[in-house]
This record gives C-alpha cells, sequence and structure tokens, in this order.
C-alpha cells in the first residue's frame, strides 16, 4: 500500500505534466540606428559669401543712477508730509461754533450754559501747530473716558506774526474734522474768545483709557 507521500508525488507529476508550457517571450526589437549627419544634408548647399561687413550694433548705456539727495532731502520730505493735513482743513475765515449734522438744535445753547461739566482742560499757549495737533488728538483721546466736555485754550491770537491768529484758526478746524467732537462754542462772549467748551462723543463700551 503506497504511503501518503508517495501519492503526494505522484500527484505533484501529473499536474506539471497537465499544466501548459510557459509561452516565450518575444525578442525586444533592436534600437535604430542614428542617421549619418553626411547622408541627411548631403544635397545642402552652402551660401556663397557676399564680401559685405555686418557690422555689430553697440549695446545700449545703462541707465544712470538718480543721484542721491541725502538726509536733508528725506527730513525735507518728512516735514512736507504732516504739513498736508494741516493745509487741508485750515479755513480762510473763523469759525465761532460748530454743531455736527443730526444734532438737537438746543445743543449749543445748552453747552453754552454749562449743561455737561468741564471735565477736564488743555492749555495750546506756546505751541507750534505741529505740536498743538498731536497734543489736542492725544487730550481728546484721553479726556473721552472722563466726561463728555472739555475746555481747549488756543489762545486770542493778538501776538501772532501779521495779526492774524493761526492756533485759533487750526484748532477750530482740527475740532470740527474729529470724528469725536460733537460740537463746539466759545467759552467767552464777544467774538474774541481764546478759548473753547467741546462736546465729546460717549465712548463705546470696551473702550479704555491708555
Amino acid at each position: 500500500m503506497k504511503t501518503f507521500k508517495d501519492s503526494l508525488k505522484g500527484l505533484r507529476q501529473s499536474l506539471r505534466q497537465a499544466a501548459p508550457p510557459r509561452a516565450a517571450t518575444p525578442p525586444q526589437p533592436a534600437a535604430p540606428e542614428e542617421p549619418d549627419f553626411r547622408q541627411l544634408f548631403g544635397d545642402v548647399k552652402p551660401l556663397k559669401p557676399d564680401n559685405r561687413h555686418h557690422p555689430q550694433r553697440p549695446k545700449p548705456k545703462p541707465r544712470p543712477r538718480k543721484p542721491s539727495q541725502g538726509p536733508a532731502a528725506h527730513a525735507l520730505k518728512g516735514q512736507e508730509i504732516p504739513q498736508h493735513p494741516i493745509g487741508w482743513f485750515e479755513p480762510p475765515e473763523l469759525l465761532h461754533q460748530f454743531a455736527r449734522p443730526g444734532m438737537p438744535s438746543a445743543t449749543l445753547k445748552r453747552l453754552r450754559q454749562g449743561n455737561w461739566p468741564v471735565c477736564a482742560q488743555l492749555d495750546l499757549h506756546g505751541y507750534t501747530r505741529h505740536q498743538a495737533q498731536d497734543a489736542l488728538a492725544l487730550f481728546i483721546h484721553r479726556a473721552r473716558s472722563r466726561g463728555q466736555c472739555v475746555k481747549v485754550i488756543h489762545g486770542k491770537g493778538f501776538g501772532s506774526p501779521q495779526g492774524e491768529p493761526v492756533l485759533k484758526k487750526l484748532v477750530r478746524s482740527w475740532l470740527q474734522h474729529h470724528p469725536d467732537v460733537l460740537a463746539f462754542c466759545e467759552a467767552e462772549t464777544g467774538g474774541h474768545s481764546g478759548s473753547l467748551l467741546v462736546l465729546l462723543r460717549r465712548p463705546a463700551s470696551g473702550d479704555t483709557d491708555d
């Protein structure tokens, strides 16, 4: 009686005989030979020389750099920058009072009568126009957290060159264009007041003083 191992051996041999033969791999085609340059261009005839001179065009000259104007020019430009907004808002005439559109008609009357107590005061005597503009902007920003009404002293301008007030016009123009200013009027009657009462917009919730 055949053992189990002998039966497996016979089964393997029968499977090998029944399996189809493996197909032979087709031979790969040979790489084409590179064409001969002389054969490809054998019928090309060179051009005859025309005995002419072909000058080379000169290369364009590089653009010269602009000469450096030095630190003096940069300082001059720095002075021109803050002068532009000042020129925009400098009025030809003096503004005695102002109320932003949409304010109640009695706002200026109540402001003159002291309906809002003065919470802060700024004196601009001795300031240049640039210093005054910076000081006024910072003053309004800080004063809004203290109250709604402030007093700004700009002087009457009698000692200004040519007798024309400078800060008096500029301060009133700056206040007119400031987004947090609702109204202002002269603190003194008579048309020659050197100070203003300014009504400020209430700060929004979350605003803090720096």
